[in-house]
């Protein structure tokens, strides 16, 4: 990639309630990433990957039926002329011909389409055709929440439903690799549970302990891990000082790992809907950033994770 023009990230933090807008922008100054779009036959998708493209951010190549793709431009008043299309029968091929394109490096981003997030997800899983790593593959959704005072990143809300301990340390790993590609240099990260103290009846506070201490042994590395700690002494100072806790973490959390993915959907999807938060979100740990919007994001969001896909594409940890 010596060829590309990679743009510096700038140091200056952003406004509070312009996070997202910031990595746009920063996104904007660098040359467009090369994105597979996995079957955009239908009007958000579509509409996603050329409003994206007219924003400088990716470079879309639209995988998926000819004429599934050319239908729905035709519906929507786009023209396709500066894109090119790569046809496939069905989605499932759209997901398999996609992950060729990565191993192929005929592009670094895959983009979800019209088709289920289980199809996309068992091709780039496959072990012969896919674009796995030896880390379990996860979801990071970025927010800007009005209270508080820089980007939060929730994980994993969309991927991995039960994670044992491994695969906690794979989602904390990709988090904090995540976090350094966006300029973060040792994020804080807030292992959740309903209490602050270890208790043998839950796991989630087990976990927690085991995870602070393989950071201390160096089986995850860079960031400050501290845990268990409830949702309110991870994001406010005053809440853990009220509740007598001393941690690094506290009031200052980059990233907040759930104890699964329902309580980190709960989380999520109420800081959206009661909290105002805008937010943007991708599947990390793979070969490639993967762009895994919901079906009901709007157009911010949608740029700001191709956004975040380009920062990882230009700014990839060491050793990931």
């Amino acid at each position: 990639m010596s060829d590309l023009n990679l743009a510096p990230l700038k140091k200056e933090r952003p406004p509070v309630h312009d996070q997202l807008e910031f990595f746009i922008e920063q996104a904007r100054q660098a040359t467009p990433i090369r994105t597979a779009v996995v079957h955009p036959v239908d009007r958000n998708s579509l509409l996603g990957a050329i409003e994206a493209a007219e924003q400088g951010l990716i470079e879309p190549l639209l995988v998926g039926p000819e004429h599934k793709i050319r239908a729905a431009a035709e519906k929507e008043e786009i023209d396709l002329s500066s894109y090119e299309i790569v046809s496939t029968e069905h989605s499932h091929e759209a997901a398999e011909r996609a992950c060729g394109l990565v191993r192929s490096a005929e592009a670094v981003a895959l983009m979800k389409g019209s088709l289920g997030t289980s199809e996309l997800l068992a091709a780039i899983l496959d072990k012969q055709t896919g674009i796995r790593t030896d880390r379990r593959l996860s979801h990071v959704w970025v927010f800007d929440v009005p209270n508080y005072h820089k980007p939060l990143i929730i994980t994993d809300a969309a991927i991995n439903v039960t994670p044992d301990l491994i695969t906690k340390r794979d989602i904390i790993q990709n988090a904090i690799h995540f976090c350094h590609s966006l300029g973060i240099v040792q994020p804080k990260v807030a292992i959740l549970a309903a209490v602050e103290k270890v208790k043998p009846g839950m796991r989630s506070t087990i976990d927690a302990a085991a995870l602070c201490k393989m950071a201390d042994r160096g089986q995850i590395t860079g960031a400050i891990l501290d845990g268990p700690l409830a949702f309110d002494n991870a994001i406010s100072l005053q809440a853990a000082i009220d509740k007598h806790i001393d941690s690094p973490v506290s009031g200052e959390a980059d990233i907040l790992l759930a104890p699964d993915l329902e309580s980190a959907n709960m989380i999520a999807k109420q800081l959206i809907y009661l909290a105002g938060a805008k937010s943007a979100g991708l599947a990390v740990g793979a070969k490639v950033p993967i762009i895994l919007t919901s079906r009901a994001e709007g157009t911010l969001g949608r740029l700001a994770s191709c956004a975040m896909a380009s920062h990882m594409v230009y700014h990839p940890p060491k050793g990931s």
